[in-house]
């Protein structure tokens, strides 16, 4: 039975993946949007703005940068699951012997692989303008671990709101408070410069922990607590997320 499932899993997202590969324009718009930010804060805005630490304001920003690389890219997960839905593609893997699982988890694993693509590029952008970092081979990991859960968390949400909406926009818009959601935390600036309710929600929300989390490990620094929070958050997220879209998309092909 594990077997049965991996190999249609496989399969599925094979046909998920060659959709990507013969538009590679998702990819590419979902990391121009980051790369502009990061041309914006470090050009414009970056001397400006005191982090109250001796980092370039480009090693401050790019973990928020890659948090919203990937926060744009899952709505084209939504996008992808709506459109299949409506063209009645659910309806016919249903009269094929194949695992019912199989098919939403082609579309998160194209999401993960899709996502980790335009995070390596939004990264080697970085480079280019200056990124420098002190991580060991273990932190890398660290960060990848961390970026990977993040976009398995998301991704389920965007697979709630594929399974939901009722219009192709509807599908995708869902993903617009997640970019933002790093704007009010740590991402760009300390939260101890922002005004009290402001920054007791910057403090507590998820972004900040994970941001924190990513920084002081390409700065090679001691993460504390943060990744414990980060993680908790994080799994949280996942372990909700995915519950509910199960019982969404039983609901759906019943």
């Amino acid at each position: 039975m594990t077997t049965h499932v991996l190999s249609d899993t496989g399969v599925l997202t094979g046909r998920s993946l060659r959709h990507i590969l013969r538009s590679p324009d998702t990819i590419i718009t979902t990391a121009v949007t980051p790369i502009a930010l990061m041309l914006l804060f470090v050009f414009v805005l970056g001397g400006a703005i005191s982090t109250g630490s001796d980092q370039s304001y480009v090693d401050y920003m790019l973990p928020g940068i890659l948090l919203i690389t990937i926060a744009s890219g899952i709505a084209y997960t939504a996008y992808r699951l709506f459109l299949d839905m409506q063209g009645g593609i659910f309806e016919r893997f249903q009269s094929m012997p194949i695992a019912r699982s199989s098919v939403l988890w082609a579309h998160v694993l194209t999401s993960l692989a899709a996502n980790l693509v335009s995070v390596a590029i939004v990264t080697g952008v970085a480079f280019i303008l200056g990124f420098r970092t002190g991580a060991s081979f273990g932190a890398w990991l660290a960060v990848v671990g961390i970026l990977v859960l993040f976009t398995l968390a998301l991704t389920w949400i965007a697979v709630i709101a594929g399974l939901s909406a009722k219009t192709i926009d509807g599908a995708s818009a869902f993903s617009y408070p997640l970019i933002f959601l790093p704007f009010i935390s740590s991402a760009f600036v300390p939260t101890d410069s922002m005004p009290g309710p402001v920054a007791w929600f910057a403090e507590n929300q998820p972004v900040t922990s994970i941001v924190d989390t990513i920084r002081a490990l390409f700065a090679g620094e001691p993460v504390g607590a943060d990744i414990w929070i980060a993680l908790a958050w994080l799994v949280g997220i996942l372990v909700v997320a995915y519950a509910l879209a199960i019982v969404r998309y039983r609901r759906k092909i019943s």
